[in-house]
């Protein structure tokens, strides 16, 4: 099992950090740190996933706010329509249940 390095503890508050498998866990990593990462955090995702499993985790998953994913989908040159949390019917989705 290949363990994440200690500095990106931070981004994983609500499980026990040292258990998170890189091979098995590898979506909800890239979901923390596209999310929460700083520029450390960002390097080391570029070292370790290649730009299509990024792209597709981005695309694909919900859990990112607005803000983030606005910035991956211009970093990463996807359309805007093309990242499920920014498609107008999810958006609205949540306002039924958060309306705030």
């Amino acid at each position: 099992m290949k363990k994440l390095p200690k500095y990106l503890s931070k981004y994983f508050w609500d499980v026990e950090f040292d258990k998170i498998d890189l091979q098995k866990r590898r979506v909800y990593i890239l979901k923390r740190i596209l999310e929460y990462g700083d520029q450390q955090a960002v390097i080391w995702m570029w070292k370790n996933f290649n730009e299509s499993e990024i792209k597709d985790t981005l695309s694909k998953y919900r859990g990112f706010s607005q803000k983030s994913a606005n910035f991956w989908a211009t970093v990463l040159n996807i359309k805007k329509e093309d990242v499920l949390c920014l498609n107008k019917s999810f958006r609205e989705t949540q306002k039924q249940f958060w309306p705030y």
